[in-house]
């Protein structure tokens, strides 16, 4: 494995020790938030593009002040696309941006949806724009991705048991490993400027 391979997979792990065990609303950590949304696309057959979005998802998080994260949305997805977006393919990177537009949609077209979300998670939704408008969830059907999108979107509302138990992160590194695009100038995750 080259050097930029083990620069990005030790800032990854570095980041997910440092901001992992933070709690985000919910009854799980973000990493065991991330490592269980990852198992169950895993579990369910997705293809290895899904396994690593489902992963990495939420990877703006780690990136945010925890005293600021309940009070507005940083557009995590937007901020963890532009980490990834030199670093992975597009089919892992595109449904991570839009991972709360699928959540938007999902609002828009099924009531039960929404009632369904946990506290935590509505709320994020107010911050995010709320459900979307007829117009919005009928563009959003036609984005590249948008299906993978919303398969990502139902894991992440499954990925928040505290009794669940996972691999560690390092378990996913060969997966991850096979699907990086690092050249020796891309060395690391850089936050957007």
């Amino acid at each position: 494995m080259s050097n930029a391979r083990h620069r990005f997979l030790d800032e990854l792990a570095e980041r997910f020790a440092s901001h992992g065990a933070e709690p985000y609303g919910e009854s799980v950590s973000q990493a065991e938030h991330a490592l269980q949304c990852a198992t169950l696309a895993e579990r369910a057959g997705c293809a290895d593009s899904l396994v690593i979005a489902a992963l990495l998802h939420d990877i703006g998080h780690l990136y945010e002040d925890p005293a600021t994260i309940e009070r507005r949305d940083l557009r995590h997805e937007e901020f963890g696309a532009h980490l990834l977006r030199d670093l992975l393919p597009e089919a892992v990177w595109q449904p991570v941006r839009l991972h709360v537009a699928a959540k938007r949609y999902l609002c828009a077209v099924d009531p039960s949806y929404q009632a369904s979300l946990s506290p935590a998670s509505r709320h994020s939704l107010s911050l995010q724009g709320g459900a979307f408008e007829e117009s919005a969830a009928q563009a959003f059907l036609t984005a590249p991705y948008a299906q993978d999108a919303i398969t990502l979107r139902r894991l992440d509302d499954l990925s928040k048991d505290p009794a669940m138990r996972t691999p560690e992160l390092p378990y996913f590194f060969p997966l991850l490993e096979r699907l990086l695009r690092i050249d020796r100038h891309q060395t690391q995750l850089r936050p957007a400027s």
